[in-house]
């Protein structure tokens, strides 16, 4: 073969050898910033759509501005949002779904029943279970490390409700209304508990039907003999509904409730003169001292969003959680190392203190108190 074509083959080989070198340092490149995926199944439609989409939205906005800068070591984080009504069996089928997408984790999800739905496959596919909106107490027991829990437990919610109402108030008449699943059955346990502790039992335990304003027949259980205070476990509208009802009926009693229900609303719309306690995870945002409230208050405004609330809130906390101990994986992000990351983290903020260990998988321990307008004049 001439000498020339020898030299033409030759430039061409190394044309072509340095467009594959090219391009694959183009392929690895995009590999690098390969979008983190986080699977979400909750209430966007239903009774308890309000939380889904406050918590969401809280999650979201931090997302959306830490991706403006840069997202997670370069890469940006998306939500797979599914829609599961706060029913189990959808929850089931979302998160097969979600698995089955590749996720990086499960994130945000809401609700007791519909965690204990799922909970035989967290435990089949070790797939992280980040932040879930439920103080549900087998999701803190398990010795499982995927499962990540955020907020206090409902326990420690409602052992601060009777210290307040029985060591504090000297109420000793109480009734527990619970959501007929999961959710009511957890509480139940811990209420019967911390009553015992007090030498205490429940007047009257009634239930009503999850997803349901169906409480009539409990307001008559109610009505039947003296109370001081009723313990409400369950949702937003059937609890308003209740209240509502005790109103036009003349019962004077002291409602109480769990962070599950989302007092941004609920203390607008009942009457003046009812009394209502409701328990929280999270301190109102605009009474809060920490600087990790001052960026949730101006991203949140930034982002157009002018009512806050805690909900919001809590869902741009784990995210910002989720994002910081990710961050730590420098040398691969992948589910091994985001659970390991978890085990390390500390963080301290004025008086907010979130950490995790081999022996706690719950990273915020405090509760709050918000009170109805009638409670609020007699302190």
């Amino acid at each position: 073969m001439p000498k020339f074509y020898l030299i033409i083959l030759s430039l061409l080989f190394v044309s072509f050898t340095t467009f594959t070198v090219k391009a694959n340092s183009e392929t690895i490149k995009v590999a690098k910033v390969k979008t983190v995926k986080l699977g979400m199944s909750n209430a966007l439609t239903g009774p308890t759509s309000d939380l889904g989409k406050e918590l969401k939205k809280g999650a979201k906005v931090y997302f959306d501005s830490l991706n403006k800068r840069g997202g997670i070591n370069g890469r940006p984080v998306e939500i797979i949002s599914l829609d599961d009504g706060y029913e189990p069996q959808r929850t089931v089928v979302n998160t097969k779904n979600l698995i089955e997408q590749q996720v990086l984790a499960l994130f945000g999800y809401v609700g007791t029943p519909t965690s204990h739905a799922i909970m035989p496959m967290l435990l089949k596919s070790k797939i992280p279970y980040l932040m879930p909106f439920t103080g549900a107490d087998f999701l803190r027991s398990s010795t499982d490390v995927n499962i990540l829990n955020i907020r206090a437990s409902y326990y420690q919610e409602l052992k601060a409700q009777i210290e307040y109402l029985v060591t504090e108030k000297k109420h000793n008449k109480i009734a527990l209304v619970i959501q007929a699943d999961e959710f009511g059955l957890a509480a139940q346990r811990a209420v019967n508990n911390l009553l015992n502790e007090k030498s205490l039992n429940p007047v009257i335990t009634a239930r009503y039907k999850r997803n349901s304003n169906d409480i009539r027949a409990v307001l008559s259980q109610l009505t039947a003999q003296p109370l001081d205070v009723v313990i409400f476990v369950g949702t937003y509208q059937p609890f308003i509904h209740l209240i509502n009802l005790a109103h036009l009926e003349d019962l004077d009693v002291l409602f109480t409730s769990l962070s599950f229900i989302g007092s941004h609303n609920l203390l607008n719309q009942i009457p003046l003169s009812s009394r209502v306690v409701l328990s929280e995870v999270m301190p109102a945002p605009q009474e809060c001292n920490w600087q990790l409230c001052q960026q949730f208050m101006t991203d949140m405004r930034n982002s157009g969003h002018k009512a806050l609330n805690r909900i919001q809130l809590e869902g741009y906390i784990s995210a910002f959680v989720f994002s910081k101990v990710a961050e730590q994986c420098t040398e691969g992000l992948n589910r091994q190392c985001l659970l390991k990351q978890f085990d390390k983290f500390n963080y301290q903020d004025n008086t907010l203190n979130i950490s995790f260990n081999n022996k706690s998988n719950q990273g915020m321990q405090r509760v709050y108190f918000s009170l109805s307008k009638a409670m609020k004049r007699q302190y």
